[in-house]
């Protein structure tokens, strides 16, 4: 029988037969216990948990060191602009682009609704005839103003020259007056002369001491002076009537020249006519422009480009200004909302590089931050919360924060506002 050792090819199988075959000499008795090789005994189990809180240690370290440099949410959501498309005026919705339904993508400036345009063009042919007449009204009233400038001064200029007549015809028939007057006061004198003579002849005659016909010249003479004495008086009794009607006249005159004298309030009337003329051209130029306005607002544009939606316009509907007729929401310009807690922005800065994972398609995107809060969004509510009382309880404050995509990572629009995301912010 060969011997069974020699047959092994290393050590290891030795020492398996071996023990192998000193257990079954044990089990029969053939070999004393004390010969037998030494069993190999199980290590402590302090061995393994130290081993295994030696590897937590270890990952829990390494977790650290990697997580201390990023701060994350799952409280965000993209978020965009909703640009509200609404009419200016009223009217009734005369054609609808059919592009113009929901989930369709428009460009800027496309028509989206055009209303019923016959009431507004009738507004503004009337606004267009109305200013005609206002600017022929404004022509008529500045050609006037030269006119009474004209007209009033010259007036004046007449009224002043009549006025200086009359005083100088009052001047003169005072001397006249005078003249006459003297004239009188000879008269006087010649014919109290001359009655005195015919008293003395009478006697003469009386006595015989001249004859009749020496007498009667003598009264002749002094019955011509007696009627040049009346004669004169007329005169100065007509060259008083007269003074009387100069003065009359100065007072006529005087009237007139004050009459005249309003030349310049009367060219200020005329230009202040002339003016309000103008200032009913511009109102009647502004109607004008509002009746243009109101028939370009009769064709609604799209404002953005975007996606439509909340669409709620239809054909032959009667809409009011201000009425809510579909939503755009321009999806090249979206950006992320992160609710972060208060105690996340310790090192968290604008600018500092953002990967944003959207649950959507789950991806990442690369990100900024563009910028941080100005409170917390609890301050911005309807309700703000009132701490001033005798239960309060100390709660962590979630402040959001803008995220900005990256440019030139969705070319096909994939990302809508609303959806959910993951922000990871590298602060350090």
């Amino acid at each position: 029988m060969p011997n069974t050792i020699d047959t092994l090819e290393d050590d290891s199988q030795v020492s398996s037969v071996l023990e192998s075959d000193a257990s079954e000499l044990l089990k029969t008795g053939q070999l004393d216990s004390r010969f037998a090789a030494p069993r190999r005994k199980p290590l402590p189990r302090w061995v393994f948990v130290g081993l295994a809180l030696v590897f937590a240690a270890t990952a829990g370290l390494s977790w650290w060191l990697h997580a201390r440099h990023f701060e994350s949410t799952d409280d965000a959501q993209i978020d965009g602009h909703i640009n509200v498309v609404s009419s200016r005026i009223s009217g009734t919705v005369l054609y609808v682009n059919p592009q113009a339904e929901n989930n369709q993508y428009v460009q800027a400036g496309t028509l989206l609704l055009e209303l019923d345009p016959n009431d507004y063009q009738a507004a503004l042919d009337h606004a267009k005839s109305d200013l005609a007449t206002k600017e022929g009204e404004a022509r008529s009233a500045g050609v006037n103003v030269p006119i009474t400038n004209a007209t009033a001064f010259s007036q004046l200029r007449l009224a002043e020259a009549a006025h200086e007549e009359a005083i100088a015809a009052v001047d003169s028939e005072e001397a006249n007056l005078a003249t006459a007057q003297h004239r009188v006061q000879q008269d006087e004198a010649v014919y109290s002369r001359a009655e005195r003579d015919r008293v003395r002849w009478q006697g003469l005659v009386d006595g015989g001491v001249v004859s009749r016909s020496e007498y009667d010249a003598r009264e002749a003479e002094a019955l011509a002076d007696g009627q040049q004495l009346e004669a004169d008086r007329a005169t100065v009794t007509a060259e008083q009537h007269k003074i009387a009607q100069a003065r009359s006249l100065i007072a006529q005159r005087a009237a007139q020249v004050e009459s005249a004298r309003t030349a310049p309030r009367q060219l200020s009337d005329a230009r202040a006519k002339s003016e309000s003329s103008m200032g009913q051209v511009n109102q009647a130029q502004a109607d004008v422009h509002i009746a243009e306005l109101n028939l370009g607002y009769t064709k609604i544009y799209a404002p953005v480009s975007g996606v439509i939606g909340r669409k709620t316009v239809e054909l032959g509907q009667r809409i009011q200004p201000g009425q809510s007729l579909l939503a755009i929401v321009p999806v090249d310009d979206i950006w992320v909302t992160a609710d972060f807690k208060e105690t996340q922005l310790k090192y968290m800065r604008p600018r500092q590089p953002v990967k944003i994972h959207v649950d959507t398609f789950g991806r990442d995107y690369q990100g900024t931050v563009e910028n941080l809060p100005g409170a917390a969004g609890t301050l911005f509510s309807l309700l703000p919360p009132e701490n001033a009382s005798g239960n309060f309880v100390k709660v962590v404050q979630r402040l959001p924060v803008r995220i900005r995509f990256n440019p030139d990572q969705d070319p096909q629009h994939l990302l809508r506002p609303g959806m959910s995301v993951e922000p990871q912010v590298t602060v350090r």
